[in-house]
């Protein structure tokens, strides 16, 4: 089957959806990515009207209480299901390693409908700060030649990346218009460049044993470039106990960041009670009652 029949038989499954929409289907067709481009096989070598804003979407369906797996459907609906990935299932590294790889191959054999993918490839990450953290890692690990830039849907509970980027910090609809008007929105955006923080924590080890810190069970994806460094690498002091990493948003140790981490854990345990912004908020701040100003707790927050 080649592409362009390839779109048109999507079409003809999104016009049903598109009814009563000022959008049409043709709108959709400049954010389409093909299967074939996931795959690496074709026998295309020269397509014209690529896509001018072809995007890869990666949605944390546990985020906003319901709306991660409601925004999950929807995006499912209106783009190539290739295109759209639930992080609860897949881990972003592998999905944009392949793609990448799939790409590159492409690109060898002349396929210039591939090279312009590559170009204008674009990001949408639906979730917390702490998921859009994640990805904007990912992509920083990968180090690209020309590196997508990353869209936030804020669906978490602060959401002070996607507004200080202007995506504003209300959780979004889900519905397909809501859906669609965000991605106009993503078509008339402008990039901005974003200061990528590394920080490089030493800790003297003491005379009576190792300072190792106890590691929770699991790290918010965030923190997943953290780590202690080698005894062989230059970053290393003699009797220190040496840690490095980096942060896009912000970084915090004390109070504030185990009040953060209570939060995680508490989630984590009882996704159940988290089912909106006002009610994360709401128990953001009954947390920082209780392990900050007024109760600081003398304990760990719990790791299981």
């Amino acid at each position: 089957m080649s592409l362009i029949r390839g779109w048109n038989s999507f079409k003809r499954k999104l016009e049903p959806l598109m009814a009563g929409s000022k959008y049409d289907a043709d709108f959709l067709k400049e954010f389409y990515i093909p299967t074939y481009i996931f795959s690496g096989e074709t026998n295309i070598s020269d397509v014209p009207d690529a896509p001018k804003y072809p995007v890869l979407v990666f949605i944390n369906s546990k985020s906003g209480g319901q709306l991660g797996g409601d925004l999950l459907v929807t995006y499912r609906a209106l783009l190539n299901v290739r295109q759209v990935t639930d992080l609860g299932e897949e881990a972003p590294d592998k999905v944009l390693r392949r793609l990448y790889i799939s790409l590159e191959k492409l690109k060898q054999e002349n396929d210039k409908f591939a090279a312009k993918i590559y170009e204008r490839l674009k990001i949408i990450v639906a979730g917390g700060d702490g998921t859009a953290g994640w990805l904007l890692g990912v992509v920083c690990d990968l180090k690209l030649s020309h590196p997508p830039p990353i869209a936030t849907v804020p669906l978490g509970t602060g959401n002070n990346l996607p507004f200080a980027f202007g995506w504003g910090k209300k959780n979004p609809e889900t519905d397909r218009n809501s859906v669609l008007s965000f991605l106009e929105q993503v078509m008339k955006s402008k990039e901005m460049k974003i200061d990528n923080w590394h920080l490089l924590m030493r800790m003297k080890i003491p005379k009576g044993g190792s300072c190792d810190p106890v590691a929770p069970l699991e790290l918010p994806h965030s923190l997943h470039a953290f780590s202690r460094v080698s005894s062989t690498d230059e970053l290393n002091m003699e009797g220190y106990h040496t840690f490095r990493g980096g942060f896009w948003n912000y970084f915090s140790m004390g109070m504030d960041a185990q009040v953060s981490y209570a939060f995680h854990s508490e989630r984590k345990v009882n996704p159940e009670k988290f089912k909106n912004q006002l009610v994360n908020q709401t128990t953001y701040a009954k947390l920082g009652c209780k392990q900050g100003w007024f109760a600081a707790s003398t304990f760990h927050p719990s790791t299981t």
